[in-house]
């Protein structure tokens, strides 16, 4: 059965760390592009972070740049957000969205993150 599986969301103070983690399970990420979305209440879902199949390149969302860092494990078919000076407005669920084609790709089922004191 193919999945991906988010892990990692929780609570959080402002101005402190998360790292969410996405194990794929059913298929292997190594050809896929990985990306991390967002979706906070009443919002539509946006991007944050992805990466190429290599791990050799990345691109983030203005809102995150500079706090936020996507990476991969191919071997341990598991792509990582680590989220820094985590603010109230990052606030939302994170998605885990695996991409190889229209036709094939793969969303994870979320996981909250909470940001507040």
């Amino acid at each position: 059965q193919v999945q991906l599986v988010e892990s990692g969301g929780g609570l959080v103070q402002p101005g402190g760390s998360l790292r969410l983690s996405c194990a794929a399970s059913g298929f292997t990420l190594n050809n896929y592009f990985m990306s991390w979305y967002r979706q906070a209440p009443g919002k539509e879902r946006e991007l944050v972070a992805g990466i190429i199949n290599t791990g050799g390149r990345t691109n983030y969302a203005d809102s995150v740049k500079g706090r936020f860092t996507i990476s991969r494990d191919n071997a341990k078919n598991t792509v990582y957000l680590q989220m820094n000076s985590l603010k109230p407005e990052d606030t939302a669920v994170y998605y885990c969205y695996a991409y190889f084609s229209r036709t094939l790709n793969y969303w994870g089922q979320g996981t909250q993150v909470t940001v507040s004191a």
